[in-house]
């Protein structure tokens, strides 16, 4: 059995395990996408995440031949998940509330991926014969997007993520490395055109070229990788977004006829109410314990508590409802200066004509007691912003 035939028991078998696209390709990396890793890095638009410039892993990624000997064959696949049921403009005026990117709105995708690609792989096994595998999703240095447009799965977007002609670009990847020799699909041709809605709606304008997205100044970075005190200038752009960011995908025509034509019957990620537009002030009032239980099986749980509330309290400072002012007072003193130091700017932003002198009066007292360096800076801020007003 050879070609297209054997793909297509591939598919089937990949269909059956919960993947709804299944390409191949052969584990090489165009020059295009390497020499534009190559200059992200050099501009460190990795930020903090300097696993991604380190020289090893970079390699790795230029070279998928790195990732498994004697490797001939990269078989790309592709699990959708339900798209946001809001609109942008409905998530950010929606009182009390945060947003919570559409992929962590149930169980965290890399468990349930790579529990599926085992199964599948195992699958492959009788289907191929024995061969050496190696199975990813998202936790190797493999350049996902890059090898999901050379099987043809989809193109890279502008916004640097993989679009698919029919469903979208609400895509979750993850690859199986095989040695055995597989027919590569034709790859994928680019349809965004001259488009730059995803541009254009960025909120902190984190995709500072076509195909180019600093990660410095995206709010899925800012929320969800960067564990540090978020730049005071990029605070008041990330609304209410408290983990992760869906912008750039919502505005995108391609996903406008894809959301109507690939509604799905089964999420496998099992998606939650409850961290659909959840209630800020419920979050922050979370301890340590209450954190883990709750986001067990979540994505979320990599923010930890600390992230996770320093990302509600930046929330709640740009909603301008000074009834938070009560539940921002209340982690003051809460162990983590990560809280603390965002707590301390959200009242500031909430102070006004009525409030201020009690804000500024609370604030000096904790200036008087802050050991932490950072959220004693924090305070010096928040003082001066109020007796600016």
């Amino acid at each position: 059995m050879q070609g297209e035939q054997l793909k297509t028991l591939i598919r089937s078998k990949a269909s059956q395990h919960g993947f709804d696209l299944c390409h191949v390709t052969r584990p090489e990396i165009g020059s295009k996408h390497a020499e534009a890793l190559e200059q992200w890095v050099a501009a460190d638009m990795q930020g903090d995440m300097s696993w991604m410039g380190e020289a090893t892993r970079l390699e790795r990624r230029k070279d998928p031949q790195s990732m498994l000997d004697a490797v001939k064959s990269v078989i790309t696949l592709a699990m959708r998940y339900t798209p946001p049921a809001y609109a942008i403009e409905a998530a950010e005026s929606a009182c009390g509330k945060g947003v919570i990117t559409a992929y962590a709105h149930g169980d965290d995708y890399h468990d349930v991926m790579k529990k599926r690609l085992k199964a599948l792989a195992l699958d492959l096994d009788l289907l191929l014969g024995k061969h050496d595998q190696r199975v990813f999703a998202d936790t190797a240095p493999v350049l996902e997007h890059a090898l999901a447009e050379s099987a043809g799965l989809g193109w890279q977007g502008k916004h640097s993520l993989t679009i698919h002609r029919e469903v979208g670009s609400w895509l979750l990847l993850g690859e199986i490395f095989t040695t055995a020799a597989l027919q590569p699909d034709e790859p994928a041709t680019n349809h965004c055109g001259t488009c730059s809605a995803c541009i254009e709606i960025c909120p902190t304008q984190a995709i500072v070229a076509p195909y180019v997205v600093d990660a410095r100044l995206c709010i899925s970075y800012l929320t969800i990788e960067f564990d540090g005190f978020i730049p005071r200038q990029l605070r008041a752009k990330m609304g209410n977004r408290i983990y992760g960011c869906d912008d750039c995908q919502q505005t995108c025509p391609w996903n406008q006829h894809a959301a109507r034509a690939a509604c799905l019957k089964n999420d496998l990620l099992n998606p939650r109410g409850e961290n659909v537009l959840p209630d800020l002030a419920r979050i922050l009032q979370i301890d340590g314990e209450e954190f883990r239980k709750i986001y067990r099986k979540s994505p979320i749980k990599r923010t930890k508590r600390a992230g996770l509330l320093r990302n509600v309290c930046i929330a709640m400072g740009n909603s301008g409802d000074t009834r938070f002012i009560s539940d921002l007072v209340a982690v003051l003193n809460d162990e983590e200066p990560l809280i603390r130091g965002h707590a301390v700017w959200a009242l500031a932003q909430l102070a006004d004509d009525e409030n201020c002198h009690d804000i500024s009066a609370l604030l000096e007292c904790l200036q008087k007691e802050e050991k932490e360096v950072m959220v004693h800076e924090e305070i010096t801020h928040a003082i001066t912003h109020i007796r600016n007003l």
